[in-house]
């Protein structure tokens, strides 16, 4: 029906507009972790797909922007904190966990080890990632009078996909998932399968992407997950933690769109390619968002993944010193 209608990203936002719909009307809806994990390693193949050896000359060019998200990351984390804390009475662990962003599962898992509300914590940190899918692909579409109907293809159907290329992209998946776990790298299930993705085609060894049905399965996959995360949950925390993120979200948005534009004006890299990039949605979403637009995944997909890498790395060890520092003020 997504596509029928004409939106944008038709698999992702169908899937995950149908879902959350039956969450809010509280259908037995559930998503296996697994399901989700191996659909997501299939987006990381993708978006590595886009590390074509005609980026490597650009490199030097992303190092300002790459630079400024720990900035960024610094001061969208304080501002989300105060709102949440003094507007939306928040405990102080669940607001600053909330406040994060990125790195949903992980803020999650961490901050309910902390000692925050993990409800909380994950609506809000859903919510945002949800309406900020929902809104930028029709702003994009008004504001740049984009066509869904024009939006490339990618991939080839499965049938038309050399066997040599799949036997390259599956090793890519497998190896680049199990080494990321290893290593305990954040968002493991992406990041891996794009880094060894990104290796094999900077190398020139294919140019190959997934079969267009395995990411439109996968697209589904992932916006089914978004809306299974509002599935059990009592509307009156719903409506609070709505109410709650969408501020939030609105900050963010505002926060990215300054950074944006400061970028833009400081290195006259593309604005709306820089403003994907800082955008508080998830990194899958907005590499999708950026392939649709027919924007530089690459850029969009690399600094979402040092953004992740500085949350995930970051957040826990400051709140840890903070936490020695402020002593009982920095309990729930």
């Amino acid at each position: 029906m997504a596509t029928w209608i004409g939106i944008p990203l038709p698999w992702m936002i169908g899937s995950m507009v149908a879902v959350t719909a039956g969450a809010m009307l509280r259908l037995p809806l559930a998503l296996p972790n697994q399901l989700r994990s191996v659909m997501v390693v299939v987006l990381g193949i993708m978006l590595g797909s886009g590390f074509s050896p005609d980026i490597l000359p650009q490199l030097g060019n992303w190092a300002v922007s790459l630079s400024a998200l720990l900035l960024y990351v610094v001061v969208s984390g304080g501002i989300g904190i105060l709102y949440f804390r003094r507007l939306c009475r928040y405990g102080p662990i669940s607001s600053y966990f909330s406040a994060m962003p990125g790195g949903l599962s992980e803020m999650v898992a961490v901050g309910g080890e902390m000692g925050g509300d993990s409800r909380i914590i994950s609506l809000t940190q859903a919510w945002r990632i949800l309406s900020v899918i929902m809104t930028l692909p029709f702003f994009f579409q008004l504001w740049l009078a984009y066509d869904p109907a024009t939006r490339p293809t990618v991939g080839l159907p499965l049938a038309e996909v050399p066997l040599s290329d799949m036997a390259v992209l599956t090793t890519c998946a497998i190896a680049g998932f199990f080494a990321a776990k290893a290593l305990r790298l954040p968002a493991a299930a992406i990041v891996g399968p794009m880094i060894l993705s990104a290796v094999v085609h900077l190398a020139g060894l294919t140019t190959a992407n997934p079969p267009r049905e395995l990411v439109a399965v996968a697209q589904v996959v992932v916006g089914a997950a978004i809306g299974c995360r509002f599935a059990g949950i009592q509307m009156s925390l719903v409506a609070r933690c709505i109410a709650a993120a969408t501020g939030g979200t609105i900050i963010l948005v505002a926060i990215s769109l300054i950074f944006a534009w400061a970028l833009h004006s400081l290195t006259g890299l593309s604005f709306v390619a820089l403003f994907l990039a800082f955008a508080p949605g998830g990194l899958a979403e907005m590499s999708l968002i950026a392939l649709s637009l027919s924007l530089d995944s690459a850029f969009v997909a690399t600094h979402h993944i040092v953004r992740i890498f500085i949350i995930v790395v970051c957040a826990p060890l400051l709140f840890q010193l903070l936490q020695k520092l402020l002593g009982d003020s920095s309990r729930e």
